[in-house]
Order: structure tokens, then sequence, then C-alpha cells
């Protein structure tokens, strides 16, 4: 899996060796075999933009361009708008920077109503292109908000679904709070559960999940610049999980030893059957 390296406490980020790291599997300590840096290896990132964004977000539109431009030429770009459950791909993954930014446009608004940016996660995962890229990446702007009458609560199975289908693709997930339009843009409840879904999300993919407060950001600026910083402390995480009667995704957990250093790192990894 990919983990993220980030101070525990201060800013200076210590290098780490797979000896630093304890990986257990329930009660169970797994081998570690591998911790490999992966800055400057290929790297898939999709920017997921939500089509009935309310108009803040076309103010952003300048800095989502400047954040494709500033990507490395190790990084392919994709941009899709998530509509109706689906994700509509307005740029392919292409290592022509410009071309990707030019493909972002304003939002639809009420034109582009989705009813759940989960089920277009889980649309977008599911046709994501063959590659030998190690990092599959997502930046998610949206309200958050699930219609499709999952409940409020962590067991949504909107929103558990379309993190399983992260998890087991190995796609870490960054959401970035931008509020509706309409009734779900200015529901305090609505858009409270949409921020705790975006960040159960992004906490269960690897990812990090940004805000402020409940109304739209004054810049994505500062949030595209962390995610360009996390970009530079990742690695690939090699372990032997143990084997199970038929496959699917088991938890485990990951400890940084004796450095002054955690990880984001998925909560959960596929296992296949034995």
């Amino acid at each position: 899996m990919v983990v993220t390296e980030e101070p525990k406490r201060g800013k200076t980020i210590p290098p780490l060796t797979y000896d630093d790291l304890r990986v257990t599997q329930g009660k169970e300590k797994l081998q570690v075999t591998a911790l490999e840096p992966l800055v400057g290896t290929k790297l898939q990132l999709l920017l997921m933009i939500d089509d009935s964004a309310a108009e803040s977000f076309n103010t952003e539109i300048r800095s989502l361009k400047d954040f494709v431009m500033a990507q490395p030429p190790n990084v392919e770009v994709a941009v899709g708008y998530m509509r109706n459950g689906m994700t509509q791909m307005t740029s392919n993954f292409t290592s022509d920077h410009a071309a990707a930014a030019n493909s972002i446009r304003l939002a639809m608004g009420r034109g582009g109503d989705d009813v759940s940016p989960y089920d277009s996660l889980t649309d977008v995962v599911k046709k994501w292109p063959q590659t030998d890229a190690r990092r599959r990446e997502i930046v998610m702007i949206s309200s958050g908000v699930e219609g499709l009458g999952g409940g409020f609560s962590p067991d949504n199975q909107y929103v558990n679904a379309g993190i399983a289908s992260a998890q087991k693709a190995g796609v870490v997930v960054y959401t970035i709070y931008s509020p509706s339009v309409g009734h779900a843009g200015h529901s305090f409840w609505r858009a409270t559960w949409g921020q705790n879904f975006l960040a159960q999300l992004s906490d269960e993919t690897g990812g990090e999940f940004y805000q402020v407060s409940l109304g739209a950001p004054v810049s994505f600026e500062p949030f595209l610049k962390s995610i360009l910083e996390a970009q530079q402390h990742q690695y690939l995480l090699t372990f032997i999980p143990h084997p199970q009667s038929k496959p699917g995704l088991e938890s485990v957990h990951i400890t940084v030893l004796e450095k002054d250093a955690s990880l984001a790192a998925p909560d959960k990894v596929y296992v296949p059957e034995r």
C-alpha cells in the first residue's frame, strides 16, 4: 500500500526504513518486507469535481489550474466532473499538464445535481485504465452530501462502498469541502454529515480532508500546496498479511517506532485468497 509520512511534532520529517515500522493485523504482527520511497516515480492524479458545486467553486479554477501546472513531469493528470453517480471525464490521464489544466471548467451548479459523490468514486475507480503507475490518487472536491438515503452514520452503505472500491484498488483519496447549490448547500445537518463522510473517506484511504468551517474556503491554495508536499513523502509499503479463506479487505494498523513521525495510510488492505 501507498503510505504518506508526516511529522509527529514540529516540521522535520525523518527518513524511514521498513525496520522503523510495525504492522499488525488484529493482534498479530506481520512481516514487513520493504519500504520504498516513491518520490519521482510515476503518479496518476485525478481531479474529481462535483458538478453541483456552488458558485464559490468557480473562483478556485485558477488555483486548480496552477496546481495541475505545478505537478512534476512524472505525474499524469486527469479531470472529471461528478454527476448522477458517474464521472464525466473532461481530460483523460496525460502528461500534458497544460491540456489537463485547460479542461477544468465552471461547475454546472443546479444543472449538475449529483446523487452521490461516493457512487461517482466507485464508478471512476472501476473504469480506471490499466497503468504501470505505482501511485494512483484522487483529489475530490465536493460537499460530500450523500443523496441516496444511506443514512447519517459511519455505516452509510454508499460511502462505505466508495471507500472499499478505493481501498481494493490502492487509490489514495484527498478531499476538499466545497458547498453545493440548493438546500444541501445551506443545510447545517447535511453539510456537517457531508464533511464527516469526506473525512471518513480520506482517513480510511490514506489521504487527508481539508475544510474551513461549513462555508466555502477563502482559497483552495493552502490545501493544494499541502497535497503537493505530501506527494514528496510517500512510500510503497510491502508486508505479508495472513492468508484468508476468501478474498477481501482486512484491517491493518501501522505504527512508526522510535521516530518522530506518523503515517497516513489506508486502514484496510485487499488480501487475495490463499
